[in-house]
């Protein structure tokens, strides 16, 4: 690769691959796109199984979700999909590596993909938490655990990594302008809320005391760490759209990535609360009760404005796609963008309805799981007939300029 000059930014994609030597030539020639955001297939295929087996619906008045044969059946299903899919992309992906090592470093030196590499994490982290919720259902709650606890320990490594790998070279190596900024730069930084979220899960699995709170602790640490750097790009986002206008249309479904760090936090804040408990154990018995309460308490404040924001966010976004789609908006893998963020709406408001009992956040955690399930069995659908057809994996498409507003 040539020697770039220490203290220059480097240029998007197309200018810095004619910087870097040929590829090996025609060898694996289909892995030469399967870039980092295919992982967001992964991660919005399992969020369906975790998402279905999370609803409410004994706040209805129903069986729980695993306790529905057909419910269970579809869960266990989708998860199933989703490990297949995880170890097919981390083939592909060490292929890409492997035969197309150019174009793999080209992918890290480009503003508009390397964020996706947080999508590496998510997945890990999403595969390995429906292994522990549904999978338990086929391979046993002992095998459950340890692929969980492998899946989230790299999973959280691998986040903890992009968010801090990623953001670097976006200052020191990429160049970027006002009207660049992209819901996609949230990706590094929610994928430690992800493991915050799913981490109280593995909690009652290690020995009580001090491995029970530090992880507790932990998963507090990260969410404060997402949440404050998503605070932090999240008006650059909305300050882009404003005075830029609507983002091209390939790149439009990208807005519902927004609602990631905003379901996935109120998620993390309801699951955290409910391990507090069994977690919290070093200190008096009367400052543990203190805790708990207070860590109850947060789960609510926080996280009904947040899904409030959610809400409101979901309905803007979804009205900008309304008026891509009107305008030619193409199938791309942006649309996966519709699965994964939903899903954290659907656990967070689920979460919410089990601490409130309010019966109309459990209607809304089902309404939310009906436009998943949908939003995912398009993005499936189209995704499976790009591949059959032999339109994926191709070079993503050269956005038109980003800073016109359009009609």
């Amino acid at each position: 690769m040539a020697t770039l000059a220490p203290t220059a930014r480097t240029a998007p994609i197309a200018e810095v691959t004619a910087h870097l030597p040929p590829a090996r030539p025609m060898r694996f020639a289909v892995l030469r796109h399967v870039g980092p955001n295919w992982y967001a297939s992964v991660m919005g295929t399992a969020i369906v199984a975790s998402a279905g087996a999370a609803l409410p619906t004994e706040s209805l008045g129903f069986a729980g979700p695993m306790d529905v044969p057909v419910l269970r059946a579809a869960c266990v299903t989708v998860w199933a999909l989703s490990a297949l899919m995880l170890t097919l992309v981390l083939a592909a992906r060490v292929g890409h590596w492997i035969h197309h090592r150019d174009q793999a470093r080209a992918h890290l030196l480009d503003p508009s993909v390397a964020p996706f590499y947080g999508c590496l994490a998510m997945a890990l982290l999403a595969v390995g938490g429906a292994t522990l919720t549904v999978g338990r259902y086929v391979i046993g709650e002992n095998a459950a655990v340890a692929v969980d606890a492998v899946l989230f320990t790299a999973g959280t490594l691998v986040g903890l990594t992009a968010a801090v790998a990623v953001p670097y070279l976006m200052v020191v190596r990429h160049r970027v302008r006002p009207a660049d900024a992209s819901p996609v730069w949230l990706l590094p930084v929610v994928a430690p809320m992800v493991s915050a979220a799913l981490g109280p899960a593995l909690i009652p699995y290690l020995p009580a005391g001090q491995w029970r709170e530090a992880l507790l602790l932990a998963c507090y640490a990260m969410f404060g760490l997402s949440l404050l750097a998503t605070l932090t790009l999240l008006p650059l986002i909305f300050g882009r759209l404003l005075t830029h206008g609507p983002l091209p249309l390939a790149l439009t479904p990208a807005l519902f990535l927004v609602l990631g760090p905003l379901g996935q936090s109120t998620t993390a804040v309801g699951h955290l609360a409910r391990s507090a408990p069994d977690s919290l154990t070093s200190a008096s018995p009367a400052s543990t009760a203190s805790y708990v309460s207070a860590l109850d308490a947060f789960a609510v404040l926080y996280g009904v404005p947040v899904l409030g924001f959610a809400l409101l966010w979901l309905a803007l976004a979804a009205a900008m796609v309304v008026r891509a789609v009107r305008r030619g908006m193409p199938f791309s893998m942006t649309w996966w963008a519709f699965t994964f963020p939903v899903g954290t709406c659907v656990t967070g408001a689920a979460g919410l309805a089990h601490a409130t009992g309010l019966i109309a956040l459990a209607y809304l955690s089902l309404t939310l799981f009906v436009l998943l399930t949908a939003a995912w069995a398009v993005a499936w659908t189209r995704t499976v007939r790009g591949l059959v057809s032999g339109a994926l994996p191709a070079a993503p498409p050269v956005p038109g300029p980003a800073t016109a507003r359009t009609r």
